[in-house]
Formats: C-alpha cells, sequence, structure tokens
C-alpha cells in the first residue's frame, strides 16, 4: 500500500523520492551542514584546540563508551535533585556525535503535505511560537544491566534517565502552516541526520495524536542551547515517551499514513530507515522472531503489553518507575539529633501522573507511603518524594514502588526468560532481547548500613543531612541530601540556569 497520495499507482511517491534523494547525498557527501564527528560543547568545535575528554566534559557521567558517546548518571545523588544539570543528563548514541553548523542546518518536512519545505534553524526559531516542557527523558535500555541472563548493549544500570527543562517550536505548528494531513492514523516520521555512509538512519514514526499534542522540535536544555552530544541543533521531543522517540538531530520529518514499514523504506541489503521503528526498541521474548506492523492503535506502552493485539510492543510512553537518590548505594548513615534520616528519591509515569509512591527499608516485606515534595511542573515531569525513617543501627535494603492514576505499580522482579513473559505482573517484568524499559524494584534498590554514633569525614568533621542524618559513602566521603528538599516546604525553585548546578540522548 502506497497510501501516501492516492492517487495514480505509477508516480514516485514522496518516500521514494527521499530515498533517492538521500541515497544521492550520502554517495556525494553532499549532506549540508555536518562536518567531523566530535562531541563540542554547543555544537561548534574548534579545530586549533584539542577537545576535552568526554569525562571532562561531562564530570557528573560514567562513561559506557567514548565513541559513540554513551554515558549515564555516576551517582544517585542526581536523583536528589528537581533539575538535572547536563553535565549529569545521561547521553545515549547510537552514532558518534556529528559536528554541526546550525547556519547550514536544515530540517525538510515532506510527504502529505500541501508543501514541501526545508526550514532553517533560524526560521524554526524565528518564525513559530516557543514553548517550554519540563520532561523527564529517559532511555528505553535504563535497568538492563539487572537482565538476567544479560542481553547486548550498552549496559545502563539505573543512571539512563534525567529532568531537564526543554524549550523549541511546537512541530504542531509546523505542519498546519504546511498543510500536512494530520488526521486521526496519520503518522510523522522523524529521521536523524547523524548516520555516516553505508549506515542505517535513526529514524521513529511518531503517532499524529501525540505529535499535534505536545511535540517539540527542542533547539534549548535548561535555558541555553544544547550540547552536540544532547542534540545540537535541534531534536525531537516528545514528552513522556522514553528517549528513542525524541530523534536527535532531526533534519527530515514525513508526514504518511502508517509507520516506516516494508521494502520501500529499506535497500536491498539493510534496513535502512526501519531498523528502530520496526525491530529495534520493541519487547520481544527470548526466541521469537519481532513482528512488524504498518500501524497501531494503542501507544501506551503497557497497554500494548496488556493487549492481545500486539505481541511485541512498540516502545513509546514510559512506564511508571522511581529511583531512591538519598541515601546513595552501599552508604553507611547515621540518624540525625531526632534519630531520623530522610530518604529522598524522584518518580515518574509518562503521560501518566504519579499517583502515590511508597519506600520499603526491609528489602520489600512491608511499605510505607511517602510524601511528595518540591515543584509539581505537570504529568511529564518526575515528582520528588521522600520518606522519614527511623532505623535501629544494622544492614538494610531501600526500595521505593510508584504507583500512576490508572492504579498500576511497579513489580518486584525481572521474569525468567523461558517464563516468555509478555505482561507486567504484581511481581514480574518480562524479560525481553533488548533489556528495554525495566520498572522493577528490586534490581534498583539500594544497600544501606545505619551506624550509632556520627560519621565523620577524613578531617574530622560531621556533616548533618537536612532530613536530620549523616551519610559517609563507601570511599569515606561524606554526602548530605541537603540538595533532594529544593523547593520543599515553600522553598525556592531550583534554577533553570544552565549556569547553576543545581539546575539527549
Amino acid at each position: 500500500m502506497s497510501g501516501e497520495t492516492g492517487d495514480d499507482a505509477t508516480e514516485r511517491t514522496n518516500r521514494t523520492r527521499y530515498l533517492d534523494r538521500r541515497q544521492f547525498l550520502m554517495a556525494s557527501g553532499g549532506l549540508a551542514g555536518v562536518g567531523v564527528l566530535s562531541s563540542n560543547v554547543g555544537g561548534v568545535a574548534d579545530i586549533q584546540d584539542e577537545e576535552p575528554s568526554l569525562q571532562e566534559q561531562y564530570p557528573g557521567l560514567r562513561i559506557l563508551s567514548d565513541e559513540p558517546e554513551n554515558a549515564e548518571a555516576a551517582s544517585r545523588s542526581t536523583y536528589e535533585s528537581f533539575i538535572t544539570p547536563r553535565e549529569e543528563h545521561y547521553i545515549r548514541n547510537h552514532y558518534a556525535t556529528p559536528d554541526i553548523d546550525p547556519e547550514e542546518w536544515t530540517v525538510s518536512l515532506t510527504g502529505m503535505v500541501d508543501e514541501e519545505v526545508e526550514l532553517s534553524m533560524d526560521e524554526i526559531r524565528r518564525d513559530y511560537t516557543t514553548e517550554t516542557v519540563t520532561h523527564t527523558m529517559q532511555c528505553s535500555g535504563n535497568g538492563r544491566s539487572y537482565f538476567e541472563p544479560q542481553v547486548g548493549g550498552n549496559q545502563w544500570t539505573f543512571g539512563a534517565v534525567g529532568n531537564t527543562v526543554w524549550t523549541g517550536t511546537p512541530v504542531s505548528d509546523i505542519l498546519e502552516e504546511y498543510g500536512a494531513t494530520t488526521e486521526a492514523g496519520t503518522w510523522l516520521s522523524v529521521m536523524g541526520g547523524e548516520a555516516p555512509d553505508g549506515e542505517d538512519i535513526f529514524t521513529r514514526s511518531i503517532p499524529m495524536s501525540k505529535v499535534m499534542d505536545d511535540c517539540l522540535l527542542a533547539y534549548e536544555m535548561n535555558g541555553s542551547p544544547m550540547n552536540g552530544d544532547h542534540g545540537f541543533p535541534v531534536r525531537l521531543l516528545v514528552p513522556g515517551w522514553f528517549g528513542n522517540n525524541n530523534v536527535k538531530w532531526v533534519n527530515r520529518m514525513h508526514v504518511m499514513d502508517r509507520m516506516v514499514y516494508g521494502e520501500e523504506w529499506e535497500t536491498e541489503d539493510q534496513r535502512l530507515y526501519t531498523h528502530w521503528q520496526q525491530y529495534s526498541y520493541r519487547l520481544t521474548p527470548i526466541d521469537e522472531e519481532t513482528e512488524q506492523f504498518e500501524e497501531i492503535d494503542v501507544y501506551d506502552t503497557q497497554d500494548q503489553m496488556d493487549s492481545d493485539q500486539i505481541r511485541h510492543p512498540y516502545v513509546y510512553d514510559q512506564i511508571v518507575k522511581s529511583l531512591v537518590g538519598y541515601p546513595p548505594e552501599d552508604s553507611t548513615v547515621q540518624p540525625g539529633p531526632g534519630g531520623t534520616v530522610e530518604i529522598v528519591g524522584v518518580a515518574w509515569a509518562g503521560d501518566d501522573d504519579v499517583e502515590a509512591v511508597e519506600v520499603s527499608t526491609d528489602g520489600g516485606e512491608t511499605w510505607n507511603e511517602a510524601e511528595f515534595f518540591g515543584p509539581v511542573m505537570g504529568t511529564y515531569s518526575w515528582r520528588q518524594f521522600r520518606y522519614v525513617w527511623e532505623p535501629e543501627p544494622g544492614e538494610y535494603t531501600v526500595h521505593s514502588r510508584a504507583t500512576d492514576e490508572r492504579g498500576r505499580s511497579q513489580p518486584a522482579s525481572v521474569s525468567a526468560p523461558d517464563d516468555q513473559l509478555v505482561r507486567i505482573t504484581d511481581e514480574e517484568f518480562p524479560w525481553n532481547q533488548g533489556g528495554y524499559c525495566n520498572t522493577a524494584y528490586e534490581p534498583h534498590g539500594v544497600a544501606v548500613t545505619v551506624q550509632e554514633g556520627e560519621a565523620e569525614t577524613p578531617g574530622g568533621e560531621t556533616t548533618t543531612a537536612e532530613g536530620g542524618g549523616t551519610t559517609t559513602e563507601a570511599g569515606g566521603e561524606t554526602t548530605t541530601a541537603s540538595e533532594a528538599t529544593t523547593a520543599a516546604d515553600g522553598g525556592e525553585t531550583t534554577a533553570m540556569d544552565d549556569s547553576d548546578t543545581t539546575t539527549s540522548s
């Protein structure tokens, strides 16, 4: 089914014309605006100077690979704060970060539109309205390292998630100006411009209902232009959905009546546009081949899992999840003067609100309700929570468990592969071949030792956490949870200026 225009079947479709054009440009080296590859800040490299290492640029990240650039938050302390600074926001790349001249970069709009167009970055910024959204972006592979047996790919632990402020142009404004077909059942396929010659082009098909509701072409992160590694000069922002849908380095948007699907989007020897839409980012049990669909009408990831129609769900809307930020992993804490330690963390649920968070200090045997605090910036932003704990000295495992507004809660563990589980139960999240969407609370728990007396740093100073506790990490340095209560009890909201460290892939 060509479906693009419904006209004469002998006419070349917009999709086919684009494939021909893209392959020509790849062969001729004529992809405008893309230069050498680097991970430069702000997208413009100074070839006279030696590029700082990825670790130097992002001191708050644990580097998984230098090229392509992949890194996650190194410490649980990232999840004490409301806004994630870019130095601690994870990076997920399939190819090396491209070095882009924003003056030459364009985004084309093709397909089911009245007028095809190429928009400059200046036009995208200047000619349309500007919107800002606080969005919890999470790599779909976050928590992959906790799958047993291990699956391939970057072994993300807890740190491939961050909450940042994104600013950009509503995609709906552009589609409406150029007469795009935006009725129910249509799709917007968005392509990134970073693929080296001969490699699959990162492409995601987003249902038009979501596109018209709240998607942005984002160009700022926490109030200033994005770093190259986070998508400079422009990325798709799909609020509430897993990071794989938030295409970086966007250079084309194509309006169509289905997802990218079938041979017309592939070549003889590769899945040129279909790879990351139809084969990757799917929840597929062990020993099964992923089934491809031209279109679906259920986009909530967990609803797809519960559906009998989609055996291998597409990774779209995020599933409810939480993380403990304080105390950190393998830490030793001492209760404060009131005999308490404050447990602090964050929780989010994609397109849905977080209804409640519970905390367990005995490995999941019993649960107590936590309270929310801090800013409320809409559904797409995480909520901070805290629980005041009165522990006795001993060894503990602390878990958090969030529930969304539809009553769906985090399961305890990841299932065994041979169970071929496809639905989330109260106790198990389905093991899948890609290691995607792990929301089980047990592997995300933290081990904590509670001691009597006061903890001292090697220099002899004791630091008291705002919740009344002190903490000494395994390395001997004392940390606090003071940042965790930002904006609590009438306090000030964290700044969104990226120069303030309290404030994409």
